[in-house]
């Protein structure tokens, strides 16, 4: 990578995120890596939030929308009520989300009766929107398989799917670029495409992995085959590329874990040529085919999400290394299940 476009790289990392009365936060103050950041924790402790307003952040940076309402497009509050985002206590208060990428600050704060953007004011929105981010989310439910007739019904009718899924699919229904595959493509997607089976087209809004016997729809496709075929998809049109953020929600919900590690190699490709990562996830075998696939020069910081001692605030625990998550709930309930089957299985041994 060139010095010019590593700067412009770099221009685009989110660097700090603080989120304070926001949701289920009293005060978080996190440093994110600039290559891959993995959210572990029990429910109820707010990394799909984490990762949704970051990824808010970055899109009003590309779209010039405003901050306040991406969040309500993107959470869905009841009544479109931006106040119910604050932390639910006692009283009225006010919360405020703080995201940095380097010397660039968006700033959004709203108070508990906050009903629509008028109520919100942003700080630093020019210097914020300067240098543009392609983000990428990628949620829980898989959408390709969904697709026809979706986006023209989101943007005509009030339906229960937040804006990441709409926005997704525009992502996915983009034409690739002109001109040759630049190396990292030409090198990566054939990995990609041996692991789904083939290659993603689409025909009048319709999905379909292209292979020898022909065109197969995307609705009669296993869901955890969809979710790299959309990996392939997204890397060939270029919405992953440097410069880029991925958000993606539990990977591992519907794959099967013989394909958890072509997807974690992925993620660790996609940070070797300068795109930033943050996924979240329950499962003990993505953190460690993550953790044994990295190289030395990789870079990626787990964070441990928790309730303090109070049992209401959450915390943020933060580690370069996978020893060193604290707690590691995921650690701790395959252990759990190690000893019982032992236990089970050799009675004598475990008194």
């Amino acid at each position: 990578m060139s010095k010019k476009a590593s700067a412009a790289s770099s221009a685009r990392v989110l660097t700090r995120l603080r989120l304070k009365n926001f949701t289920t936060f009293s005060d978080l103050d996190l440093e994110p890596s600039r290559g891959v950041n993995v959210f572990v924790g029990q429910n109820g402790t707010g990394k799909t939030h984490l990762m949704k307003v970051a990824y808010a952040a970055c899109a009003v940076a590309k779209t010039g929308e405003d901050m306040s309402e991406k969040l309500i497009r993107v959470f869905l509050p009841r009544g479109r009520a931006l106040g119910r985002l604050v932390r639910r206590q006692q009283g009225q208060d006010r919360c405020a989300v703080e995201v940095r990428r380097a010397n660039r600050l968006l700033r959004t704060q709203f108070a508990t009766n906050s009903r629509a953007a008028d109520a919100a004011f942003t700080i630093g929105a020019g210097t914020w929107k300067d240098s543009k981010v392609d983000a990428v989310y990628i949620p829980v439910k898989e959408m390709l398989a969904h697709a026809p007739g979706f986006l023209s019904l989101y943007a005509s009718r009030e339906i229960p799917f937040d804006e990441t899924y709409a926005d997704l699919l525009h992502r996915a229904f983009r034409p690739i670029p002109r001109g040759p595959l630049d190396p990292f493509r030409k090198r990566f997607l054939p990995r990609l495409r041996e692991a789904i089976g083939g290659s993603v087209t689409v025909e009048n809004e319709e999905f379909y992995l292209r292979n020898r016997r022909g065109n197969l729809e995307f609705s009669l496709l296993a869901e955890g085959v969809r979710k790299l075929a959309l990996l392939w998809l997204l890397i060939h049109n270029g919405s992953l590329t440097t410069g880029s953020v991925l958000f993606w929600d539990e990977p591992e919900t519907n794959l099967n874990p013989s394909l958890f590690g072509i997807a974690m190699e992925t993620i660790l490709e996609l940070q070797r040529i300068g795109v930033q990562v943050f996924l979240a996830t329950h499962d003990y075998v993505i953190l460690k085919e993550l953790d044994l696939r990295r190289k030395p020069s990789d870079e990626a910081t787990f964070h441990s999400l928790f309730h303090g001692e109070d049992g209401r605030d959450v915390e943020c625990r933060s580690s370069r290394e996978y020893s060193g998550i604290d707690p590691n709930a995921i650690a701790e309930t395959f252990d759990s299940l190690y000893d019982r089957t032992i236990s089970k299985d050799f009675p004598d041994i475990a008194k």
